[in-house]
């Protein structure tokens, strides 16, 4: 019997892949294990370092060959650490090691931690203490000014009802008129006189407020000088042995800057200590140890793909003249081999099952979309547009209408919360063993990861509306069959609301950007089953159910 090896086989798995590499997973266990031992260790360092890893930190696994081609394994920790900034004993260093305490990035931040004491120090002190002798000053004045205006306005009073007396006399009336000018005069004397008292404070607290901005505008150029300086020397090498700066790869990207962090990654770093070493990347995975945090859905011991906004340019290039695997989908793994089946059609909308793994619309890739394959179907001539979307690899029921006026009506109804749908799900446990109840309702706000999209994160701050009603069906192999009734159509609102802490704990099985990466190949347990709404042209209501199989036999 011939074996064949596949031409992927010899090429290098891309980073950006949701599933990592069988060997990168043993040699990730292999680290867990020192770790691990690290735990009995005595020394400050390490148990300071096994601290930081718990309260979450992305780990780094690079299998690489030399020249012999003997294997090699590299590990990386992302970012720095607390107490030893880039550098730990077992992992690979920095790819640019600024925090040399004598360098010129730690001798220029000292100077502007300088400006920062002494801006806090004029803020919190010496304005403060200008600003209240100036207020204080400034109410006696305004107390003086009103208490003057009063005595004038009860003077005026008074001459109104005398000059209505009877027996006023001429000279009478003349002395209330210059009693008037008079008071008017004075008044007009005590606030030049008063605000001449007022001058000093308030030139001592224009004067203070002014040396402050200029502080601050010195410590914004000396910032923006050295941010340049740091994204100009952090430079990097591709698999040609060409050099390119931070600054040079992002400066055709969105971001046109670096973001903070960029280079500091798990990938950028294992990549360039391999090609320091003279080594070939082969394989390389990413796994996130800990606990998450800052609002990210992170499972401690799962393979995560490398973020895109900080990672994709930089990598891009240094990838450059490796053969690597063209990238997955950013999501699950799969195209669709099955078509979508037309449950529905009327003149003004159809109702169309869709099946997993096709887009709801074109997208980035060349692979048919639903939208576009019900053009197809159609014709052009009908005008067909999808009026919501399901994520790529969530299977079920979808509306697309015929014409402007139906797209905008159905439009209307999903924003304005008039369509009912209802989702089921397969969850990665058993509801009962994390003591949930069998129904409830979700609320947990939701906004993108700009720097990992299309991964979402848990938003209490910024994040938008998600609302979610569940109900616990059935129980299997310690699995969890739920109903989902959304409220909120926000991007993977289903699948954060599965998978969050805060939500049920539970991530939807197949779901690789916020679940557990299975042995088998599954698809996103994840059906959209029924929709339900009016049309208004007809006045007619419309209710569709469609079965999947992602549990035992249909339901």
């Amino acid at each position: 019997m011939i074996q064949t090896t596949s031409y992927l086989e010899f090429l290098m798995n891309n980073p950006f892949d949701n599933r990592s590499c069988e060997e990168c997973d043993e040699k990730f266990r292999e680290l867990v294990g020192m770790i691990e031992n690290l735990r009995q260790s005595d020394r400050a360092d390490d148990i300071n370092f096994c601290r930081e890893l718990d309260s979450g930190k992305m780990l780094g696994v690079l299998i690489a060959e030399d020249n012999q081609g003997m294997r090699h394994t590299l590990y990386a920790f992302s970012g720095q650490l607390g107490s030893g900034g880039f550098n730990r004993e077992g992992f690979v260093e920095p790819v640019f090691d600024y925090l040399r305490p004598d360098g010129h990035f730690k001798r220029n931040e000292k100077e502007i931690s300088q400006l920062n004491r002494e801006i806090a120090m004029l803020e919190q002190g010496d304005l403060i203490r200008v600003k209240t002798d100036y207020e204080r000053q400034k109410g006696q004045i305004e107390k003086e000014v009103s208490a003057f205006r009063e005595k004038c306005r009860l003077s005026k009073a008074e001459r109104a009802v005398r000059r209505k007396a009877p027996d006023v006399t001429a000279d009478e009336q003349e002395r209330m008129i210059r009693q008037s000018q008079f008071e008017k005069a004075e008044l007009r004397r005590l606030k030049a006189r008063l605000n001449d008292t007022l001058e000093p404070y308030a030139l001592r607290y224009k004067t203070l407020q002014t040396h402050i901005e200029s502080l601050k505008e010195e410590r914004r150029l000396r910032s923006e000088r050295l941010q340049d300086w740091l994204f100009t020397n952090f430079r990097v090498l591709n698999g040609r042995g060409e050099w390119r700066s931070l600054k040079e790869i992002f400066a055709d990207t969105p971001f046109k800057i670096p973001p903070s962090g960029a280079g500091e990654c798990c990938g950028p770093k294992l990549i360039q200590a391999a090609y320091r070493r003279g080594l070939r990347p082969v394989r390389m995975s990413e796994y996130w140890y800990g606990a998450a945090k800052g609002g990210e859905l992170r499972i401690h011991g799962c393979h995560y793909a490398a973020c895109r906004g900080k990672c994709l340019p930089v990598l891009t290039w240094m990838l450059e003249g490796l053969d690597v695997t063209p990238p997955l989908s950013l999501e699950n793994h799969c195209e669709s081999n099955e078509m979508p089946e037309i449950i529905y059609e009327n003149e003004w909308f159809c109702v169309v099952s869709k099946p997993s793994g096709m887009c709801s619309v074109a997208g980035k890739t060349q692979a048919l979309s639903l939208e576009e394959w019900l053009s197809h179907h159609y014709g052009a001539d009908r005008n067909v547009k999808v009026a919501h979307r399901l994520d790529r690899d969530t299977s079920g029921l979808m509306i697309a209408t015929f014409g402007a006026d139906a797209y905008r009506i159905m439009q209307s109804l999903f924003a304005t919360r008039k369509v009912e749908k209802k989702y089921i799900a397969v969850l990665e446990g058993d509801y009962r063993e994390k003591d949930l109840p069998e129904e409830g309702r979700i609320e947990i706000p939701l906004s993108a990861d700009i720097l990992d999209r299309p991964r979402q994160r848990v938003d209490h701050e910024e994040g938008k509306e998600a609302v979610t009603d569940y109900k616990f069906i059935s129980v299997s192999h310690g699995r969890s069959l739920v109903e989902f009734y959304p409220h909120t159509g926000r991007t993977h609102q289903l699948r954060v609301h599965s998978a969050a802490d805060e939500g049920l704990r539970m991530p939807i099985v197949g779901d690789l950007l916020y679940g557990i990466k299975s042995d088998k190949e599954e698809r996103l347990h994840l059906h959209a089953q029924s929709i339900r709404f009016t049309f208004p042209i007809d006045g007619k209501e419309y209710s569709f159910t469609k079965k999947s199989v992602i549990w035992q036999g249909e339901y």
